[in-house]
């Protein structure tokens, strides 16, 4: 496989992640009317530009797309940490940016315990971020 097709493959993986959770988090607030909270937000900022620069980068080829996309990968994958440990009990509420609006340990759902909207943003940018550092490497030895 060559370098071109291997860094393709990588975009292309990144890219429906992020595309999923994109039409994910719009369809809980557009179709669901769940309320988004701050932090949801903070996370959207960085998992929707994401999903455009993957979508771009698959149709105009560019090998640098990982200085770009690890950036905001990181930083929504923190803002993504954070919301969890709030939500987990380890962060308290009073330190957290939701003053307005709906608080950010709202819980519209969960499934096997664990499985709720901040979890699955976590998941997405956990899952981004590896594919994405681990292309980095690979490509770096072609």
């Amino acid at each position: 496989m060559h370098k071109k097709e291997y860094i393709s493959k990588i975009i292309f993986y990144c890219f429906i992640i992020s595309a999923i959770a994109s039409l994910g988090s719009l369809f809980f607030s557009e179709f669901m009317n769940f309320i988004p909270c701050t932090m949801c937000w903070y996370q959207r900022i960085f998992m929707y530009p994401l999903a455009i620069l993957f979508f771009v980068n698959l149709l105009n080829y560019d090998e640098n797309i990982f200085k770009y996309a690890v950036t905001l990968a990181f930083l929504g994958f923190l803002f993504s940490l954070y919301h969890n440990l709030l939500m987990w009990g380890i962060i308290s509420e009073d330190i957290v940016p939701c003053k307005h609006g709906v608080p950010c340990s709202t819980e519209y759902f969960e499934y096997l315990g664990f499985i709720n909207i901040p979890f699955l943003s976590l998941s997405a940018f956990s899952l981004i971020l590896f594919l994405l550092l681990l292309g980095q490497n690979r490509a770096k030895k072609f």
